[in-house]
């Protein structure tokens, strides 16, 4: 005979609709002695997702935008449960456990036994229902676990300087403080990644690029997915974008992912602290067109950003090109640096190549609004952030005009 759990799970998941759900519920909310059994088939959904390539923030990502924080809330209590049972997990696994919402777990059986049954049962259906997406490194507890980890324990302090950079230029709200403390953080991304590289050059180290996934949600995320293109294609790597599923992969050595997911955040925060007010002075003003005039400044700020940093990129890699070329004990002796960059891109590519060989590119709707396509060039000008090298895939615009830009899908 069927346990209580198999059959709730057979009326609720395999059919469409309220009544399936409601079914499965109230076979739950009549077995309470189920709990423990249902929190762990719950769980055994998640395992099956990691086998699929997802990670914990990809999940509670998909769960917000396809259902609600709440059910959220119930898959970072399966997930921090699931992951327990594991001694030790990659160190973006760990970051991503930390940032967990609702501090895991959750109440059980709240409201009421029904209204959570269903709640769990509706979450048992999209994580049934979940593709399969490219991988970002091997699931916790394979045997290739331990092949393929990034360097981890503790952040090199060169990042900590820059993480403590950024989160000054994003809290101040004096725009030349904000301009001159990014401006020091890019000379220190671009002097970390330009030094990974010499370093592994000198030390012909066997690394390979590897990948990480960055959200990008709604609202206006073609904005955004153009912005991480943008800042991805600055630090030597390249980003592409899944729409349906809320977020970019980015594709690089591992010193550059980690300025890649410092400075996008931190220029989001910024840009969205910029149209705030900018919206403000709009709306003083007597004007309505709310949405339209955010859609135009952040399109305006990711392709004026674009410009930006591919321009700083260049720059500091000439400057270190001449310092490293005058320098006879140089790391990068006697190949010189830009052989050493070259090759790293082309390992990018490589990679990138690899894990999606079907990407198209997409050109994304430009901007209607002129108001908001001036105040956020004006932003972009503001932020004035940068990282190390060039990218090849995709393109935040070119910064002349109100078109749309163009990503890798």
């Amino acid at each position: 005979m069927k346990s209580v759990i198999d059959q709730a799970c057979a009326a609720a998941l395999y059919a469409e609709g309220d009544a399936a759900l409601d079914t499965g519920a109230s076979l739950l909310a009549a077995a309470p002695d189920a709990d423990d059994a249902l929190h762990r088939r719950g769980e055994e959904f998640v395992t099956r997702a990691w086998g699929r390539g997802w990670l914990p923030a990809d999940l509670v990502r998909f769960v917000r935008l396809e259902l609600d924080e709440r059910r959220a809330v119930l898959a970072a209590t399966l997930i921090a449960a699931e992951t327990a049972r594991y001694g030790e997990l990659p160190p973006r696994w760990r970051a991503q456990l930390d940032e967990l919402p609702g501090r895991p777990p959750a109440p059980r059986n709240k409201p009421d036994r029904f209204s959570y049954a269903s709640d769990l049962l509706e979450l048992f259906r999209l994580l049934l229902r979940l593709p399969a997406i490219e991988p970002v490194g091997p699931a916790p507890g394979t045997a290739a676990d331990h092949l393929h980890r990034p360097p981890a324990a503790d952040e090199p302090r060169m990042l900590t300087r820059i993480r403590a950079l950024l989160a000054k230029a994003e809290a101040t709200g004096f725009p030349e403080e904000a301009e001159a403390l990014t401006a020091k953080a890019q000379e220190l991304m671009a002097r970390h990644s330009i030094d990974e590289a010499l370093i592994a050059a000198r030390s012909h180290s066997a690394g390979s690029p590897g990948a990480c996934r960055i959200g990008v949600e709604p609202p206006y995320e073609s904005a955004k997915a153009i912005l991480l293109d943008a800042v991805a294609s600055a630090n030597r790597c390249q980003a592409v974008w899944n729409g349906d599923l809320g977020f970019s992969t980015v594709v690089g050595f591992e010193p550059d992912l980690e300025v890649v997911e410092l400075l996008f955040t931190s220029l989001l925060v910024q840009g969205t602290a910029a149209m705030t007010r900018a919206e403000a002075g709009q709306r003083a003003s007597g004007r309505k067109r709310t949405k339209t005039f955010r859609q135009s400044f952040l399109m305006a700020y990711a392709q004026r950003l674009g410009s930006r940093l591919a321009d700083s990129a260049e720059r500091a890699t000439a400057d270190a090109a001449t310092a490293t070329g005058a320098d006879p004990e140089s790391a990068a002796a006697p190949t010189g640096l830009l052989p050493v960059l070259a090759a790293r891109d082309v390992a990018v590519t490589e990679a990138t190549e690899r894990m999606f060989p079907r990407t198209t590119t997409t050109r994304v709707r430009g901007a209607t609004d002129l108001d908001g396509w001036n105040h956020g060039t004006e932003a972009a000008d503001r932020a004035r952030m940068g990282g190390p090298g060039k990218g090849h895939r995709g393109r935040g615009g070119n910064g002349n005009g109100r078109g749309g830009g163009e990503i890798m899908a």
